[in-house]
């Protein structure tokens, strides 16, 4: 069995709802030691600020990639976000991704902030890299605003990723045309996935880049039977119950579901009464309640049974097109027996004992 780091798998750092940030230390460390490849942050306004939480793990790991997947553009000035960006680059000897995403619209309007546009994240992503280049920025005027003057260090020539969590057509396109990885939602049907990946692919072609240098990845619900039947619930169905909360219609018409049984759940009193996440506020009990309102092909987009079974369904998201995949919704010790199997199986290393 090969030791070999996977570089093509990730997982993420403090998935779900954790009670602190402190665990992130440790589920770094793991993550490195069972040798995955990339652990990325979601930022979460609470404790999962991700310009410390990318420190923190760069700084207890070795080789384990870090991706911010995803902050938004809007919450840091562009001098900031660069250099946070430069900052843990240079830190960790090359092993940062910056990533942004459009965000959730509900919430933007529930906290009085602008909505989020593609022009704005194409051009504040033109701002960024201009910078990381050493420029000096005179008189901008675009989507991403107004500035008089923005720079660095005249020396700076950094060769830094940027990533984008797409979801619709055009932030797909986007990624394709200017970003370095393209990360995909939990959930999509294997027919959205293909579209998917075709759609960055065909981008980055038209705008004269080589598509294969594109990364899409999968973020794929990884979530084997080793784990209890509760929990297994609560990855499962309470997730993707948070998911229909904040922004169920496009899930739906991303995949072509019935837009009746999204229709259905919302209407649901007992799914009324949740004012905060159904994921982080719900008991087991309560998600029993719930997972009779969620068809059972809405969760069929994930990798479950025995770790090989599950090995054989993040298999078939690279056949889909995907070049790398997320094992979502699993720390590094829950994906371990999946990750052994992997390594078994895995056809770059036939033979080697």
């Amino acid at each position: 069995m090969s030791d070999r780091r996977l570089d093509e798998l990730g997982y993420y750092l403090l998935g779900g709802h954790p009670k602190g940030p402190r665990a992130i230390l440790e589920e770094a460390r793991r993550g490195d030691e069972l040798g995955l490849g990339t652990g990325f942050i979601s930022e979460r306004w609470n404790t999962k600020e991700a310009s410390s939480l990318s420190g923190a793990a760069l700084a207890v790991t070795e080789e384990l990639q870090v991706a911010i997947a995803a902050t938004n553009h809007n919450m840091r000035h562009p001098l900031i976000a660069a250099s946070w960006a430069t900052t843990m680059h240079r830190l960790s000897g090359g092993r940062f991704t910056l990533g942004i995403g459009r965000g959730v619209a509900a919430a933007f309007k529930a906290f009085g902030l602008p909505m989020i546009t593609t022009a704005q994240m194409e051009d504040w992503a033109g701002l960024v890299r201009r910078l990381w280049a050493g420029e000096t920025i005179v008189d901008h005027d675009g989507p991403a605003g107004r500035y008089k003057a923005l720079q660095l260090d005249s020396e700076f020539d950094e060769d830094i990723r940027m990533a984008l969590v797409a979801f619709g057509p055009n932030t797909l396109a986007l990624g394709g045309r200017a970003f370095d990885d393209v990360i995909l939602h939990t959930f999509f049907t294997e027919e959205t996935t293909q579209r998917c990946v075709a759609q960055v692919k065909r981008a980055a072609e038209e705008a004269g880049r080589d598509p294969d240098a594109v990364r899409v990845w999968s973020c794929f619900a990884t979530i084997g039977d080793h784990l209890s039947p509760e929990l297994q619930q609560r990855k499962m169905v309470a997730r993707l119950a948070t998911y229909l909360q904040y922004y169920g219609d496009l899930m739906v018409s991303t995949n072509g579901w019935d837009p009746k049984v999204l229709e259905r759940f919302r209407a649901d009193p007992f799914v009324r009464s949740f004012t905060e996440t159904i994921d982080g506020r719900a008991t087991d009990e309560d998600i029993q309640r719930i997972a009779p309102l969620i068809p059972d092909e809405w969760l069929e987009a994930s990798a479950t049974g025995s770790p090989d079974q599950c090995v054989a369904r993040v298999r078939r998201e690279f056949d889909l097109g995907c070049d790398r995949v997320i094992l979502h919704g699993a720390k590094p010790d829950e994906l371990a027996p999946i990750l052994d199997a992997y390594r078994a199986s895995d056809p770059s290393t036939a033979g080697v004992v």
